[in-house]
């Protein structure tokens, strides 16, 4: 029963997207500093468990587990050539869950960031970053993945390198960015430089939005605004379940499944059209989310108030968009950890 998001994005009020990859695959036995990647080809059956369970827990869209399947990200572990290897695999064994279901599933292929810092700030030129995410891109289509999906994105430039790539290799796409500094990215992006960016790109996405950032109140904040920015727009809502705490030598998430069907129905209100988890996200938060949005009637945009009461506090004042966040780039390089 193959499907093509679109065609999903024009039937359904809303989408259920998968939860956290690298949280699952730490409890399925992945090790702290791994490339998760390298497990399509050595751990093919944990991949495909990782996939079949978040179909199993209602999700109608998941995404590959290619997050950091570019040279740039792989090169760390000596496998940069085999970028466009690992991310077909890992479309491959998601077209064959996707296959076997009897209802439509949306394969996305995850990109994550290069991890490195683009010209001027650092040594990334735009046609390089372009260059690393059309191999990327190109592998996930061989491989069968339905849309590109990059993530995660902090710097509006590596953004636009991944619509050029995702163009080159003929694949449509959605993105999100994090924002995880007072309201903006880690290069200071706001929401209402987010949706503007993305009027101005040749090649638009499918649906653009937000994921992993600083909790979930946050997140909604985040959607809102580029539901304000963006109002006929498909948006994506990708939090994270809860607050990370240090448990018995493990990261732990505190978002209770109950907590993450809230969150659900907050982001539908808030003018998300796609709902899904990022890191800590558990096949038990997706099936109390499922379970949630399926009895929701949606209502009106929340206020900022009522997420705080329901979700918790916010992590700032500020939303980003009031010129008090701060516009300091950082060249830190970091991965998702999720």
């Amino acid at each position: 029963m193959r499907t093509t998001l679109k065609s999903l994005l024009d039937t359904n009020d809303w989408i259920l997207a998968d939860g956290a990859t690298g949280t699952n695959l730490f409890n399925m036995g992945l090790s702290s500093g791994d490339a998760p990647e390298l497990w399509n080809d050595e751990a093919p059956e944990k991949i495909r468990k990782l996939y079949q369970d978040s179909v199993d827990a209602g999700s109608d869209l998941f995404l590959t587990n290619s997050f950091g399947s570019n040279a740039s990200r792989l090169k760390l572990h000596g496998a940069e050539k085999r970028a466009h290897e690992l991310s077909r695999l890992a479309a491959e064994i998601g077209r064959d869950v996707a296959d076997a279901c009897d209802r439509p599933i949306v394969v996305a292929g995850s990109v994550g960031p290069t991890g490195e810092i683009m010209e001027p700030m650092g040594p990334l030129s735009y046609s390089a970053a372009v260059e690393i995410f059309h191999e990327q891109a190109e592998g996930l289509k061989a491989g069968g993945a339905d849309v590109a999906w990059v993530e995660t994105i902090s710097a509006p430039e590596e953004f636009r390198a991944a619509a050029e790539a995702f163009e080159l290799a003929d694949l449509p796409w959605c993105g999100t960015m994090s924002f995880d500094t007072a309201g903006r990215t880690m290069m200071g992006v706001t929401t209402k430089d987010m949706a503007r960016m993305i009027t101005k790109l040749k090649n638009k996405p499918l649906a653009f939005g937000a994921n992993c950032g600083v909790g979930a109140s946050d997140l909604l904040r985040t959607v809102i605004g580029l539901n304000d920015a963006a109002p006929d727009a498909n948006l994506i809502a990708k939090g994270n379940a809860g607050i990370p705490k240090y448990v018995d030598g493990h990261i732990h998430y505190d978002g209770t499944p109950t907590l993450m069907g809230h969150y659900a129905t907050l982001a539908i209100d808030s003018g998300a059209k796609i709902i899904g988890g990022c890191c800590g996200t558990t096949p038990e938060h997706l099936r109390a989310m499922r379970a949630a949005m399926d009895a929701h009637v949606k209502g009106t945009v929340p206020t900022l108030d009522q997420i705080a009461a329901t979700m918790g506090g916010f992590s700032s004042e500020s939303d980003g968009t009031d010129g008090a966040g701060p516009k300091r780039e950082r060249t830190s390089r970091r991965r998702r950890a999720s």
